[in-house]
């Protein structure tokens, strides 16, 4: 808006139990001939107890720099259950019965810096992150599943927690002020080092835009928590996108994303971007729109094999200091996106549009994401939104 898993083959674990037996026998003789006293008891020290990890690491191969997608692809079958370092799975517990979305909360201690967590739900990859924690929503059909979490450090070491639950049932679910939760992340033309993308394409433009997002704002605000997004920077046509992995899972297709938005100088933007993507299976689905004020003019929807299109409907600088209401209707139709709807103020748009979706993508989610464009002289400007949320079912 992410090439090899790097587990433990059975072959290393097998080399790894051999040395050990070896090595065990050695002691063992050497105690024998030489470390006993007249008691007939062992005075040799005793070996020292295995930590974290506790087998061989496999290396790492995958780099942002040398892949050109933006992440490991899922093990399938995902890794067997494991504790190669603390990985603890808090929600749901094993056996739990839940309804869907279901709340999954896990975090992982590992002795070398975290490279990412998963969560399979039949070993199929739903949900993917970099950091060493998950705190997410996961939409599961009713019925009896396996879900596992894993995690792996940057040295291959993997741990992994497998879970069964029952899910008795999943209505159409609201996730709310989105603009308020934790989580969101942001990049300028490239992703910044450290963020596990270092280098790879993000937002585009010409230049690293200056950007910051400030949450829960009182004023201006249409219930007290807005965020604020600010844009400027040194070089013209420089953008930012902010981005939040809300949720995952694949069986949710349809998708209502309604919020409030407010900017103090239309003029000076570019393009204003509202997004969501939703990835499983090493496919993504993207809806991307943007209003293109001094582009196209028009209401612009992403098409993956072609970029930006320009929709027949107009879209010029909205009112300034005004909230302005915006609601998409998107669903995913097997491997296409279909732009349903769209409704700015009181004013609604049948686009009925569809594209393909985009095939090879790693990195399993679904999110929301907004993006602000500077324009020829990269004029300041801020956005407030508020009251963001997404439906999904």
């Amino acid at each position: 808006m992410t090439r090899l898993f790097k587990g433990h083959s059975d072959a290393s674990v097998r080399i790894f139990r051999l040395s050990a037996l070896i090595c065990l026998g050695m002691l063992i003789s050497a105690a024998s001939s030489c470390g006993t006293t007249g008691t007939g008891k062992d005075t040799s020290p005793a070996p020292p107890q295995p930590g974290y990890p506790s087998t061989p690491p496999v290396p790492i191969t995958w780099s942002p720099s040398s892949s050109p997608l933006p992440a490991p692809p899922a093990q399938v079958p995902p890794p067997s259950g494991s504790n190669d370092f603390p990985l603890s799975v808090s929600s749901p517990t094993d056996g739990a019965t839940v309804t869907s979305p279901v709340t999954v909360v896990a975090s992982a201690t590992p002795k070398n810096p975290i490279f990412f967590m998963r969560v399979y739900v039949d070993q199929l990859a739903v949900y993917f992150t970099f950091t060493n924690s998950v705190n997410t929503q996961i939409f599961i059909a009713p019925g009896q599943h396996t879900l596992e979490v894993i995690a792996e450090d940057n040295q291959g070491f993997v741990s992994a927690t497998i879970l069964n639950i029952t899910v008795t049932s999943q209505s159409q679910t609201t996730i709310s002020n989105i603009q308020s939760m934790p989580g969101w992340q942001s990049c300028s033309a490239l992703f910044p080092a450290g963020s596990g993308r270092d280098g790879q394409i993000c937002a585009a433009g010409l230049g690293t835009a200056q950007s910051t997002l400030t949450q829960n704002q009182s004023t201006p605000a249409m219930d007290g928590q807005s965020a604020k997004f600010s844009m400027g920077g040194p070089t013209a046509y420089s953008n930012m996108l902010y981005f939040n992995a809300i949720a995952g899972g694949n069986n949710v297709s349809h998708f209502t994303y309604d919020l409030y938005f407010y900017i103090d100088n239309p003029n000076a933007s570019q393009a204003l971007e509202f997004d969501i993507n939703q990835t499983f299976g090493g496919n993504r689905w993207v809806w991307g729109s943007e209003c293109n004020f001094n582009g196209s003019g028009k209401w612009d929807i992403w098409n993956d094999l072609t970029g930006w299109q320009p929709t027949i409907y107009d879209c010029k600088p909205f009112p300034a200091n005004t909230w302005i209401h915006l609601v998409w209707n998107f669903e995913r139709v097997g491997n296409q996106v279909h732009y349903i709807s769209l409704t700015v103020g009181d004013q609604t748009y049948n686009v009925d549009t569809y594209y393909p979706n985009q095939p090879d993508w790693t990195l399993e989610e679904i999110d929301v994401a907004f993006q602000m464009d500077g324009n020829y002289k990269q004029e300041p400007y801020n956005v407030w939104l508020d009251k963001v949320q997404l439906t999904a079912n």
